[in-house]
């Protein structure tokens, strides 16, 4: 990894969230520039992909999914800070502008909003894994699997089927039903057949404007994926980096493992703007009450947040290989490990 300064904890990592307290307030204007700077331009490429695949130049489409797809996760990020109640002032209006931006997300808001704000409680916590984050084993749990067990976990935790296959599954037909969410049928299943309704209404409005599903579809689907295939890779590496810190409950504490067990990930300017400032993920566990606008003025005001947990882009290639939390050595390790501790 890139060189970091080892992360402060217990009072240190407090005194860091007192900080981080002083940029909670959220900023009208700031909020309605990035709703107007990111709906609009989405709005705009998903009625032109539609019309191109509608008239028969469907080739047009793959080439503006790709920035419809990075709109639709910076979209995502405004969906997420109003479920945090962060990005307006007004927890009214966070909620209407979360439920509506859904449609968009194909995300069912308040169970979202309640599976995220667990995540966020729990991060980092070996007693409390399993809602909300990437299911991850400690290596003693491995060893005590069975062969088949064994084989399940590395499917589960093979990249490519975990991001390349499952994000976009999650996105288009996991989160279409009740148990999809992360929290008990009898919590979601409203939310999520209103949400299912609407996009039923949605796409056959749509496809009653473009002459048919398939236009709409056509357009829809890579565009989904892309953004799907984004943001799934952006939650892997916000807590999945071999730095990160994972604790058992009786030594957990909520500020070190938000500092320490949440990354940096340091992208160019364009990606940054794209992801919604996402990767300033340390600051953002560490007080989820900031605006996605606010966080990058928050890490430049205090010199440690611009030096703890940071991933570069070439680092977080080598997080792709990482799958268990070596209690041992503190540090997310290899399967590659195991077999090292096996045959010793």
């Amino acid at each position: 990894m890139d060189t970091q300064t080892t992360p402060p904890t217990g009072i240190a990592a407090r005194d860091i969230a007192r900080h981080c307290a002083a940029y909670r307030e959220p900023d009208v204007r700031s909020a309605l520039g990035q709703i107007a700077n990111t709906g609009l331009p989405y709005l705009v490429l998903c009625a032109a992909m539609i019309a191109a695949a509608a008239t028969g130049h469907g080739w047009v489409v793959p080439f503006l999914a790709v920035p419809a797809g990075g709109l639709l996760v910076r979209l995502f990020i405004i969906q997420h800070d109003c479920g945090h109640g962060s990005f307006l002032p007004s927890r009214t209006a966070n909620d209407a502008i979360g439920r509506a931006l859904s449609l968009l997300t194909l995300t069912p808001y308040d169970s979202w909003k309640r599976a995220h704000a667990l995540h966020h409680a729990s991060t980092g916590d070996l007693s409390r894994r399993g809602t909300g984050d990437v299911a991850t084993l400690t290596v003693r749990e491995y060893l005590a699997l069975s062969r088949l067990g064994r084989l399940r976990y590395r499917l589960y935790r093979n990249p490519f089927l975990l991001i390349g296959l499952g994000s976009p599954l999650n996105f288009m037909l996991l989160q279409r039903m009740p148990f999809g969410v992360g929290l008990p049928c009898r919590t979601a299943w409203r939310d999520v057949l209103a949400l299912d309704a609407a996009l039923a209404v949605l796409v056959g409005l749509l496809a009653g404007a473009a002459g048919g599903v398939l236009p709409v579809l056509a357009a829809l689907v890579p565009t989904v994926c892309v953004a799907a295939w984004i943001g799934g890779w952006l939650f892997y590496v916000q807590h999945q980096y071999e730095d990160t810190v994972w604790d058992g409950p009786e030594t957990w504490d909520f500020h070190t493992a938000a500092l320490g067990g949440s990354s940096h990930y340091v992208l160019p300017a364009v990606l940054q703007w794209f992801t919604g400032n996402v990767g300033l993920h340390h600051v953002h566990h560490l007080n989820s009450r900031i605006p996605n606008y606010r966080l990058q003025e928050c890490m430049d005001d205090h010199a440690m947040l611009g030096q703890v947990g940071r991933l570069t882009l070439r680092d977080s290639l080598r997080c792709l290989g990482l799958a268990l939390w070596d209690e041992d050595a503190r540090r997310l390790v290899g399967f590659a490990r195991v077999r090292t501790l096996e045959a010793a």
